[in-house]
This record gives C-alpha cells, sequence and structure tokens, in this order.
C-alpha cells in the first residue's frame, strides 16, 4: 500500500471519531522503501558509459528471454563442450579449404578469386604424391564439414539467451566481444549453406560459389580467433566444473541446472528437464554420424557410395567401363561430336614451334598404365584405370625435355575450366597422362574422348577433357 492512500485513511479514521487499525500505524511508521535503481540510470548521458544508459532504456519490443529459454540444460558446461569440440574441427574445416584453393595454382592464375590481395596465400608446387592426397584434404573439409553441422546449432542453441541481451554491450570489450560473435555466428552460417547448396546442386548462386566461399573463409577465421582469444580461458574453468564422466551417468530424472552466474546462459527460471545432458549430447553425435554416413559413401567409394543418399552433383555416369561419374558432359559443354572425330589432332607446343598427332599416332606411342583418382571440389571421388601417353614424354617431343609448366587447353569453348595451367612436377611425374583409354576401353565422350589429362593428386576440373592443345615451357 502506498504511503499516500496509508495517510488519507488515517484522516478518514479519525474525522469520523475512530481509531485508526494499529496495521495501519505500522505501515505509516515503517521506512521508506527505497526504489531499486539500475546503476546505469545514475550515470550522466554525456560520459560514455551514458551511451550504454542511452542503449538500455530503448529496449526493443520483442521475446523477453527468461519467458522463453527455459531449459534447465543450458549452462557454460554444456555450451564448453559443443565448443571444445569446433574448436578442434573447424580449423581443420577451414585449412583443408585453404589447402583446397592452393591446389588450384593461384600463382597461374587458375584459383578462385584471382586476385585477393593481401589476402593471399603461400605458394608452393601442390605435391603429386600420394596420388590420393586431393582426396584426402577435399574429403575431409566436405564430409566434416557437413558432419559439423549438428554441432555447430547445438552450440547456436546453447548460447540462444545471449542474443536477447540488452544492451547487445556495455564496455568497449563487450562490443569487441559482440563484433567478433557477429562474425563467427554469419561467416560458419554462411559457409555451411553455401557449402551445402554447392555440393548439392549445379551452380545455383547468381555469384561465383569459389569467391564468395573464399572471402567468407576469411570472415570465419577472424571471428573464430577473436572470440577463441576472448572465450576459452572461461571455457576451460567451465570444462574443470563438472565431470563429464559424473554427467554421463545422470538420468533425466537427476538432472539439475547449473549455478547461475555472469554469463547468462542459465535460466533464471529453469524448467523441469525432458533429456538429460548425455541425452542431448548423444542426439547431437547420432545426428552427426547419420550425415556422416549419408555422405561418406561419395569418397570411398566400393558399397558404401550406395548409402551416400546426400548425392554431390556427380550423379551422371558413362555405361560399360566408363560407368563412373561425370561431372559436367560433353553436351554441357557444346562439344560438337566433329571436332572429337578423324580429323581431330593434338596440337603440342613449344618455343620450337607446334607438331600435330593424330589418335591413331598417340595411341602408336609407348603406352603407360595407372590407377589413379579424380577428386572434385564438390566432395566426391572416384578412382579408375587409365592408360596414355605420359606428358614428359610429350614434352620432350617439342624439345622441353624439362619442363617448368604446360597449358593444356580444352575443345571446349564455354565454362569456367576449358584450360589449366600444370606446374613442373605434376608434368613430370611418371603417372601424369594424356589418357586414351580408361579400364582398357576408349574414353567415352562424357570422359574427355579423344583425350584427356590425367595428374595424380589434381583437382578434378583441372584435368582437362577433350583436349585440344598443350604448351610446354621452361621458363
Amino acid at each position: 500500500m502506498c504511503r499516500a492512500a496509508v495517510f488519507q485513511l488515517d484522516a478518514t479514521y479519525r474525522a469520523v471519531g475512530a481509531s485508526p487499525p494499529p496495521e495501519l500505524g505500522n505501515i505509516r511508521s515503517a521506512p521508506r522503501e527505497e526504489t531499486r535503481r539500475d546503476p546505469w540510470e545514475e550515470l550522466p548521458f554525456g560520459s560514455p558509459a551514458g551511451v550504454w544508459r542511452s542503449l538500455a532504456r530503448l529496449r526493443p519490443a520483442g521475446v523477453h528471454r527468461n519467458r522463453m529459454w527455459r531449459s534447465p540444460l543450458r549452462g557454460p558446461w554444456l555450451t564448453s563442450v559443443l565448443g571444445a569440440v569446433l574448436l578442434v574441427t573447424l580449423p581443420l574445416v577451414t585449412i583443408t579449404g585453404l589447402l583446397s584453393y592452393i591446389a588450384y595454382g593461384p600463382r597461374f592464375g587458375q584459383a578462385f578469386p584471382r586476385e585477393v590481395g593481401w589476402l593471399r596465400l603461400p605458394a608452393f608446387d601442390w605435391p603429386t604424391s600420394p596420388a590420393w592426397l586431393y582426396v584426402l584434404n577435399q574429403g575431409t573439409h566436405v564430409i566434416l564439414g557437413l558432419v559439423l553441422i549438428p554441432v555447430v546449432l547445438a552450440k547456436l542453441w546453447s548460447v540462444v539467451p545471449k542474443l536477447f541481451e540488452w544492451p547487445p554491450a556495455r564496455s568497449p570489450a563487450k562490443v569487441l566481444e559482440r563484433l567478433a560473435l557477429l562474425l563467427l555466428v554469419g561467416g560458419v552460417l554462411f559457409e555451411i549453406v553455401t557449402g551445402v547448396l554447392n555440393i548439392q546442386y549445379d551452380y545455383v548462386f547468381g555469384f561465383s560459389f569459389y569467391t564468395a566461399h573464399y572471402y567468407g573463409a576469411w570472415v570465419f577465421i577472424a571471428g573464430f580467433v577473436v572470440h577463441v582469444a576472448l572465450k576459452i580461458p572461461r571455457m576451460l574453468a567451465a570444462l574443470r566444473s563438472r565431470s563429464p564422466c559424473s554427467v554421463l551417468r545422470t538420468t533425466r530424472a537427476e538432472t539439475r541446472p547449473e549455478p547461475l552466474d555472469s554469463t547468462g546462459l542459465v535460466a533464471a527460471e529453469p524448467a523441469a528437464p525432458t533429456m538429460s545432458r548425455r541425452g542431448a549430447l548423444g542426439l547431437v553425435g547420432a545426428g552427426s554420424l547419420l550425415l556422416g554416413v549419408l555422405s561418406i559413401g561419395q569418397v570411398v567409394g566400393g558399397p558404401a557410395r550406395r548409402a551416400a543418399l546426400l548425392l554431390p552433383r556427380g550423379r551422371s555416369y558413362g555405361s560399360g567401363p566408363n560407368d563412373f561419374q561425370v561431372n559436367r558432359t560433353a553436351e554441357a559443354a557444346r562439344i560438337d561430336p566433329a571436332d572429337t572425330g578423324e580429323s581431330w589432332r593434338l596440337v603440342l607446343r613449344s618455343r620450337n614451334g607446334a607438331t600435330r598427332f593424330s589418335r591413331r599416332e598417340l595411341l602408336g606411342m609407348p603406352q603407360h598404365t595407372a590407377t589413379l583418382p579424380i577428386a572434385c571440389v564438390e566432395g566426391w571421388a572416384t578412382t579408375q584405370r587409365w592408360s596414355g601417353v605420359r606428358l614428359r614424354e610429350l614434352a620432350v617431343l617439342v624439345g622441353v625435355p624439362d619442363p617448368t609448366w604446360a597449358r593444356v587447353s580444352s575443345i571446349e569453348t564455354v565454362g569456367a575450366f576449358r584450360a589449366a595451367t600444370l606446374q613442373s612436377n605434376q608434368v613430370l611425374d611418371p603417372d601424369a597422362l594424356l589418357a586414351l583409354r580408361v579400364n582398357d576401353v576408349d574414353l567415352a565422350m562424357d570422359h574427355g574422348y579423344p583425350a584427356r589429362v590425367i595428374v595424380p593428386a589434381l583437382p578434378g576440373v583441372h584435368n582437362t577433357k577433350w583436349v585440344r592443345d598443350i604448351e610446354f615451357g621452361s621458363d
């Protein structure tokens, strides 16, 4: 009861000659209760902290987190466990992605984006041994990226109450933390969404996927580094706060919320648990395992390929001995069959001039056979038995016994990968071939007839199909 109402009732009792009840006297004599005020309200408007005070007054309309985010599972420990998993695995996804960029040969201007300014990576010769190096690199990048989707979503779920804090920050340090979080969350979600779409569909973007994915990776890296630097002490402390074994033994009925603390992750009014923490971790792990099972067959091949329901873009297949993935068909590349018939000639070029060979002449040269994989940037891979002429022997034919590079061009006239530059070790590798046959039969048109390049550990699109000419250089 407010003090004004107390004095009014007291005056009424006295006006009619009655004694006021003792309760009114107690209320009237009670000390005035001080109104609790936000300390930010005491700050002068012109002070730096006054900015945060003004923000506190401008809380937007919306859902208050305490009324919505009441799961008793949320807290520093669960968030830190998920964060620790991502701390180990996300750098691996990032590093393999950057290595894939290097494998494309950015110094030859054939990696996208071509001009990256101060984001340029150190250049080195991409190895040709082991032959499955690019399969391992790109398979790890794509499959691990898919497997981590449930972990990323669970981590975001665990910290979602923080998104509704107001004001968003109360100091410059908190502003930095929020900006890093924005880069981290925005970057990882952008990379996941564009990456998943790219391995499922053929060029659905209105922009260059490769360029956007590359710059998106650097946005994520910046946010990740700052966020880890700010949060790792708290994460380590949270991980030490509970024994993983005791958490895994705790049932749903025994599950209790973590103590309230300054992180804002623990619900002030937690609801009853619907699952235990071990159940939540098991659910996330099962989701990751399912995505792995539905994806890994496209990399390892064999019977596991039938389980790869999350099919990448390698959906087209040849027939007979050519029954393996076709990433880009002859029709899609607008290959005119007349250009691949009897009149086709391979042109070998160097500073010494040019020499032409028919397919019959190439088949009459010493043939070499190698079992080599092709791996695509979208994650699929296939291993086949290829036969043809070694590239280094073709270089000798035009007077370049020690080439430092080779430029391979295709009959194809459309598309970003109708030509590729090979570095010295890729030309000189004994298994680097101008392939004429596969699995003991002629190449199918969709697989590059009349001739294609096949080089160990080279990204699939640089194993140029429908080869028209090869220029060898030694400078």
